[in-house]
């Protein structure tokens, strides 16, 4: 079979994982309705800080995999179709992170994708985001906002991309999730502009 069906599958698959929202079935769980809760943002964040660290915590790794497995399958699927690996990763992981913003579940609402970016980017360029999670936990931890954080670990991907020489087609995507990172966050930083952005949650 050629190649364009493994790249056209790896997509395809990676968008129907990522539409999966954890934070709607987490908030289901326990009886609310994410949509009523918060910001309304169906994501780990508006978990956090209504449900607690515990199930906050839970929907950040839940999403992280969620952007970690396609680029698996599609390495996966690399060899049995004699495709490019590196560009089967990437389609994966643009595929779950579409998926995740843009879910086929909710009439293509969504989050805004960071964790599920972080996962896969842990799979295609580890020391990029290592170097992307460092500059979150100092950011979080100095200012309790988590938007700012994650803006700030979006930017620093092409950079980290570039400065580390990577490949051309992961500082490619490591621009377009920089772009789209900011893009998704455009409210929150009209808030963080205007001095009324919610810090983190101090729930238990």
């Amino acid at each position: 079979m050629p190649p364009l069906i493994a790249y056209l599958l790896t997509l395809l698959i990676g968008y129907v994982i990522g539409s999966v929202s954890f934070a709607v079935l987490i908030c289901r769980s326990r009886g609310v309705d994410i949509f009523t809760l918060g910001s309304g943002n169906p994501g780990a964040t508006n978990v956090l800080r209504n449900l607690g660290k515990k199930w906050g915590y839970l929907c950040f790794l839940l999403d992280a995999v969620k952007g970690a497995v396609p680029v698996l399958v599609g390495w996966g699927l690399a060899a049995s179709f004699a495709a490019n690996a590196p560009l089967l990763g990437v389609l994966g992981l643009v595929g779950a992170i579409l998926g995740h913003s843009y879910s086929l579940f909710l009439r293509f609402r969504g989050g805004k994708g960071v964790a599920t970016t972080i996962g896969g980017l842990l799979v295609l360029m580890p020391l990029v985001i290592v170097v992307g999670l460092l500059l979150w936990l100092a950011v979080f931890y100095s200012t309790k906002y988590v938007s700012l954080a994650s803006i700030v670990l979006g930017v620093s991907l092409p950079v980290s991309a570039w400065l580390l020489n990577e490949p051309d087609v992961y500082f490619w995507v490591a621009l377009a999730m920089a772009v789209l990172i900011v893009v998704r966050h455009k409210a929150n930083i009209q808030r963080l502009m205007a001095g009324t952005e919610n810090r983190a949650s101090r729930k238990p």
